[in-house]
């Protein structure tokens, strides 16, 4: 392989390489432009009527749907995402 060749090649996998990185780059930036819509467990009976706390309560007890405990051990306010919470309960219809 000639001298030539090989710098050809190694341009070419450079500007693959750099073009891949820009892409990553602009992905990250769209995912962190949206924030996350957090629901306590009274609104999220509020947002879908017929939803009772005590069957949030079930499914955060059975991990069927993500939750963060925001606050210190068992008297932190519990937060579950929106869109994690609709997903579900889509799923389930």
């Amino acid at each position: 392989m000639t001298q030539a060749k090989k710098q050809d090649i190694i341009a070419k996998v450079t500007s693959l390489l750099s073009k891949l990185l820009d892409e990553d780059e602009s992905t990250i930036e769209s995912s962190t432009e949206q924030p996350v819509e957090m629901l306590t467990i009274r609104e999220c009976t509020q947002e879908i009527r017929g939803l009772n706390e005590f069957t949030i309560r079930q499914l955060i007890a059975r991990n069927e749907i993500p939750f963060v405990r925001a606050g210190q051990g068992k008297n932190g306010k519990i937060l579950i995402p929106k869109a994690a919470l609709i997903a579900y309960l889509n799923g389930i219809a």
